[in-house]
């Protein structure tokens, strides 16, 4: 035994020295976390400043609740986006106007032909006739740039300006 301590006597100085490097690389160590720690709750505290709540869990559960109304909202959109595209080939936003003069009398071109159709030449045509006797105006239904009753020229010159219109 005398033997062991004689031994552990002659190597203590290393044996200290060897404690004090390790203790001062953990120093060293520690530091280096702490460093690194306060520069992480700093980064952090920029994050969450200004939201008004405490903790990340809270804002990343705000920020699910958010992200999760506006994919609801975006869907409501794109329904509302394909019910518009389903409606606006139908819409009449073809517009072809023709004046003229109807009855060859001396003056303006006071009576019109005015089409009014959809992508598929479907919608109406009205022509209002001018005289010095009076003024008509007559409305005829159109499916495909045709209609049910007789087409005078400025009436299909009229629906072949509205079918022109891009």
């Amino acid at each position: 035994m005398q033997e062991w301590n004689a031994l552990l006597l002659d190597q203590m100085i290393w044996i200290v020295m060897g404690f004090v490097v390790i203790l001062l690389w953990l120093l060293l160590w520690n530091l280096i976390q702490g460093s690194k720690l306060r520069g992480m709750r700093k980064r952090y505290n920029q994050m969450m400043a200004g939201t008004g709540i405490e903790d990340l869990e809270g804002l990343l559960i705000d920020l699910k609740n958010q992200q999760a109304l506006l994919e609801e909202n975006q869907n409501d959109h794109n329904l509302q986006l394909e019910r518009i595209n389903l409606l606006l080939p139908k819409q009449k936003a073809k517009i072809g106007i023709k004046r003229y003069n109807a009855f060859g009398e001396r003056g303006n071109e006071l009576s019109f032909s005015a089409a009014f159709v959809d992508d598929q030449k479907n919608g109406i045509i009205i022509t209002g006739l001018y005289s010095r006797d009076g003024s008509y105006v007559y409305a005829k239904p159109l499916e495909h740039g045709q209609s049910s009753y007789a087409l005078s020229s400025e009436e299909e010159e009229a629906i072949a300006l509205a079918g022109n219109e891009a």
